[in-house]
């Protein structure tokens, strides 16, 4: 499986390519940063990170996109631009067809470090070991993207396998419409 990480951003949206399967080693193979002029409008921004996660998608055709979900900050203004880039992401993704994981940072943390409250030194010292890579990706938005990717290909086949369980477990169980329950309870 290749997976596209992305750790949004506005300034800086980290992106990385990590090819895997669980269980077997795994191979980077592309890490970067979407860089936007802090002075720019918004909506430049914007477009200045949809034309880079083109690129990369373009260059790299992974099969999935695994995305940091945004998290409550107390900083309104950095949730705002860290939440716009992660749309632009998923909207790219979506264009294509290609499904869009979300992750969030202490479930990234604990599947590569296997502390949901390591702190970013750790996460690029794991990221490295795991890629067998000569030094940590900088800066640690980077590093952070190659752990989702990561962490997507590790997350992935339990995923699957409790979705699968579950659309089963619908289609063999047949729960009564509102309009049959009414009917019942009437009588």
């Amino acid at each position: 499986m290749r997976v596209l990480g992305v750790d949004p951003g506005l300034t800086r949206c980290g992106i990385g390519v990590v090819d895997g399967v669980a269980g077997r080693p795994l191979k980077m193979v592309g890490v970067g940063v979407i860089r936007t002029p802090a002075d720019a409008e918004v909506a430049e921004r914007l477009v200045l990170i949809e034309r880079g996660m083109e690129q990369w998608l373009d260059e790299h055709r992974p099969e999935c996109v695994a995305v940091e979900r945004v998290f409550s900050q107390h900083n309104v203004s950095t949730v705002m631009g860290t939440a716009q880039a992660s749309a632009v992401a998923m909207l790219c993704a979506a264009r294509r067809g290609l499904p869009v994981a979300l992750h969030t940072p202490s479930e990234v943390k604990a599947a590569v470090t296997g502390s949901g409250r390591a702190d970013k030194a750790q996460v690029g010292s794991m990221v490295t070991r795991l890629l067998r890579l000569d030094a940590p990706p900088k800066p640690a938005d980077a590093a952070d993207a190659l752990a989702l990717a990561i962490c997507h290909i590790w997350r992935a086949p339990a995923t699957n396998r409790l979705q699968q369980a579950v659309a089963a477990h619908r289609r063999t169980t047949r729960l009564p419409d509102a309009t049959e329950r009414t009917l019942k309870g009437s009588a």
